[in-house]
């Protein structure tokens, strides 16, 4: 039987995900990691699709195409399976883990995460694979020693976690990869972003956008209509649901404390320079 969750747990669950989700998407902006990817020979968007990927080995585009759900499979084509020539699956993964070790020190400096980095593994413990092949494919990996990586490991778990169990939610709804693409750039304000790192191209776009608009889901100005905004929120909904396990586990106590004790490194990431100023108003 489902499990119920009430809306405090809910909103005590959002919280501390999008407080780990700013520590987990340091690996995705700072130059630390680009450096360490650039050092192995994978540069550009190759670092980020090969490093993402690299816990469910070396797979080919489709595998990452599905996983990831909202790139144009061009743009995973023109990456993978080649990025495994290059670099192995084992080797990208210890790149991303010390570039990533590089940047949250730079960030955060000499910061004491260890009742944050036991709490969030607690929470981990009780996240279900079943149906999430790319939180799965991270389980595998060892959990760091040091406490920081700790806490950057849950919290790559729990995003991962929470990403796929959003894409069921995406396909449940009948919203084809562009199509979400669209909708959450828009919910939250990130459509130049998205529209230049997710390989779509310009025509594909605007055809989406029409296509929303007709089935009402956009309004005459492209932005999201009532029946848009609908959706979205009740996407979100069940995704939170989806995404409560861990957060019941941990408990309404735990979790608060949890979020009290990462919002400080959470500001500090939105201060770095190289964060995208739109992460900022994930709450």
């Amino acid at each position: 039987m489902p499990v119920h969750h009430d809306d405090e747990m809910l909103r005590l669950g959002r919280r501390a995900w999008a407080n780990l989700e700013l520590l987990h998407v340091v690996g995705y902006f700072a130059p630390e990691t680009q450096a360490a990817y650039e050092a192995l020979g994978l540069r550009g968007r190759a670092g980020y699709f090969a490093s993402r990927s690299a816990p469910m080995g070396a797979v080919d585009a489709p595998v990452t195409v599905a996983t990831f759900y909202v790139f144009a499979p061009r743009a995973v084509d023109s990456v993978l399976p080649s990025a495994w020539s290059v670099a192995s699956p084992e080797e990208v993964t210890q790149a991303r883990y010390e570039g990533v070790a590089k940047a949250l020190h730079r960030i955060l400096g000499d910061v004491d995460v260890r009742e944050a980095a036991a709490l969030a593994r607690t929470a981990c413990e009780a996240l279900t694979p079943q149906g999430r092949p790319l939180y799965a494919a991270h389980t595998s990996l060892r959990w760091p020693d040091e406490p920081l990586m700790q806490l950057w490991h849950a919290a790559t778990l729990v995003r991962e976690h929470r990403g796929d169990g959003h894409i069921s939610a995406l396909v449940q709804a009948g919203l084809p990869a562009l199509e979400a693409l669209v909708l959450n750039g828009l919910a939250a304000g990130n459509t130049e972003f998205l529209q230049q790192r997710r390989g779509w191209t310009p025509e594909e776009w605007a055809d989406t956008q029409a296509s929303l608009r007709e089935q009402g889901l956009l309004d005459d100005a492209l932005q999201l209509s009532a029946d848009g905004r609908a959706l979205v929120a009740a996407l979100e909904v069940g995704t939170e649901r989806a995404a409560a396990e861990g957060w019941t586990h941990l408990g309404p106590a735990g979790t608060a404390r949890l979020v009290e004790l990462v919002t400080p490194l959470r500001r500090a990431v939105v201060a770095d320079e190289h964060t995208p100023e739109w992460l900022s108003h994930r709450r």
